[in-house]
């Protein structure tokens, strides 16, 4: 290894108050081609190629003839022989810090400088030529941030705070609490370091999901987890997010069942005597395609009855405008005597202020639909989703008796809101939207 690169893993941090000297340019890295900050974006292939070649530190500086900046040697200083990026990244980081240091300090390429040289073998008395990659990585790890768990969870949720809706965010979080207290039940601290919690632990854990509900909530769980150490990868928070090597379980996903013609009938004859409020709750839901939680967010200001137009807040994304049927329009007339900041939906009334989070009025209303639902003896199975499923499924069908099978799905995408036609092929598939005649003749 070079004198240079010997010296600047150990020059004193004494200097920073030391002006810039126009005689040169500020040190960059060179990371093998590839932009750094998009890193966990790029094929392991990708990757793997940058890793292949050589990363190091350059910089230029005015030659004393010519006057011109000129490149100089790179300085490697043996970083090429670590294996990670992260590990790569911050030893060229003290590199290039150092080097800084040294040439806001007097440091000249072309000259010897003695004073310098000096200096460093005073302070450290070893064999300069026996120094080793071992103590290069040291110089990298005295030098690094720890990382407690319970700052790296913490940032992880403050970053996503950020880009999730409230609702979302709040059962993401309490996902992740979860997952924390049973890492501190389980040998590890808040102080513990967070490159501890590794694959093996993280399996302990999804294992532990898995034997107490089902591979469904399991995988769920391995999402959320995925979704926030990619965060701490993207962060430099920890070296490498292994979440995503990890297998998904294949699962059962449940679904609501779609009601038959005659159970509609006689849910809506009993709402419509019983529960008026709950009926036009769920008329939102069959005929505007609406989901629970969605409707639980509208306000009377929401609904133009000229335009027969509603604004609606999705899952994250913003508000959408969509059109409202006739036959849901003329059930709205009452809304012209309502606060317009008042809530369609309350818990008492119509057109009044609620105030509870979108979760809990929606399960309000779902435990009201039970009420009805169970005197039907209807399973878990049938739920207030249960309408979503069988009026999309009654639209397409109505649709498919004059139009080819791409015009009806895309006249139906308009109505659903779906963000793709492979989306609402999916969607369609999963609810059995699309029948085929009757086959008989074919059997014979």
């Amino acid at each position: 290894m070079s004198l240079i690169s010997l010296i600047l893993q150990n020059v004193y941090e004494n200097v920073y108050s030391l002006p810039m000297k126009s005689r040169f340019t500020e040190p960059k890295i060179y990371t093998g081609g590839v932009n750094i900050t998009q890193w966990s974006k790029l094929s392991k292939s990708e990757q793997n190629q940058a890793l292949k070649r050589d990363w190091y530190v350059y910089y230029s500086f005015r030659h004393p003839i010519t006057q011109k900046k000129v490149r100089q040697n790179v300085i490697k200083g043996g970083v090429n022989r670590l294996k990670t990026k992260r590990e790569r990244i911050k030893f060229l980081k003290l590199i290039q810090r150092n080097l800084l240091l040294m040439l806001e300090k007097g440091f000249n390429p072309y000259e010897y400088n003695k004073e310098l040289e000096t200096s460093f073998f005073n302070n450290h008395k070893a064999d300069t030529n026996n120094i080793s990659l071992k103590r290069e990585v040291e110089v990298i790890n005295e030098d690094e941030i720890k990382h407690t768990i319970e700052e790296a969870i913490e940032l992880g949720l403050k970053l996503k705070k950020k880009t999730l809706a409230e609702t979302t965010y709040s059962r993401y979080k309490s996902k992740i609490e979860q997952f924390k207290s049973w890492l501190y039940n389980n040998g590890l601290t808040a102080s513990s370091n967070v490159d501890l919690v590794t694959k093996r632990v993280v399996i302990g854990y999804l294992n532990y999901v898995l034997e107490k509900s089902s591979s469904r909530n399991r995988n769920n769980a391995r999402s959320d987890i995925n979704s926030m150490f990619q965060l701490l990868e993207d962060n430099e928070i920890i070296d490498d997010n292994f979440i995503s090597r990890i297998n998904v379980l294949k699962s059962i996903p449940k679904r609501n069942k779609t009601y038959t013609d005659k159970q509609v009938e006689n849910l809506f004859e009993i709402m419509n005597n019983e529960n008026p409020t709950l009926f036009l709750f769920v008329k939102f839901i069959c005929y505007n395609f609406l989901r629970p939680i969605e409707i639980c967010r509208l306000k009377v200001k929401d609904i133009d009855l000229e335009g027969a137009t509603l604004s609606v807040k999705a899952k994250s994304k913003a508000n959408q405008t969509m059109r409202i049927p006739n036959v849901l329009l003329k059930d709205l007339q009452f809304i012209k005597q309502c606060n317009p900041n008042a809530f369609l939906f309350a818990e008492t009334e119509l057109g009044s202020d609620w105030d509870a989070k979108d979760e809990s009025k929606r399960d309000y209303y779902t435990k009201q639909f039970k009420i009805i639902k169970d005197s039907f003896d209807l399973d878990v199975n049938y739920g207030l989703y249960s309408f979503r499923h069988t009026f999309i499924t009654k639209a397409y069908r109505n649709l498919r008796k004059t139009l080819t099978p791409f015009e009806a799905k895309s006249k139906l995408m308009t109505m659903t809101r779906h963000s793709s036609m492979d989306a609402l092929e999916k969607y369609l598939r999963t609810i059995d939207a699309e029948l085929p005649q009757d086959y008989s003749e074919h059997l014979l």
